[in-house]
């Protein structure tokens, strides 16, 4: 289990949801390895490949609720490949998930660009 000061990373992801004109409602959080993570990218999406975080967006109209899977594996190894710090990198992914559920895509053209202006925004409330 990564070490995560719970209450400061609620605050945080309610001030971050607060800031999109959301409400935070029930956020489930699976911490796994990287063969689990491909495990639900097959079973739930059809896709064959690692990632990170998979987002399932369970939102009813202003308040998020989720669940947010997560690589561990896959953030250690981005973090050491970008340079970052794992914490600062899991963080990173924590809130990508949130910001998913904020409604904020990152599949389209220049949405990308979108999603890491918004987690570098969230970062910085942090």
């Amino acid at each position: 289990m990564p070490k995560i000061r719970r209450r400061d990373v609620s605050k945080w992801i309610k001030s971050v949801a607060q800031s999109y004109g959301m409400r935070v409602g029930e956020i489930g959080y699976l911490f796994c390895d990287d063969e689990k993570i491909l495990e639900v990218n097959r079973e739930f999406l059809q896709h064959d490949y690692y990632t990170d975080i998979i987002t399932f967006d369970y939102c009813d109209d202003d308040t998020i609720n989720g669940d947010l899977v997560i690589s561990l594996d896959t953030v250690r190894t981005n973090a050491e490949q970008f340079g970052k710090d794992y914490e600062e990198e899991l963080h990173r992914v924590i809130i990508h998930g949130i910001l998913h559920l904020c409604g904020i895509d990152d599949k389209g053209p220049g949405e990308r660009e979108k999603m890491e202006a918004a987690e570098n925004k969230a970062l910085a409330m942090r």
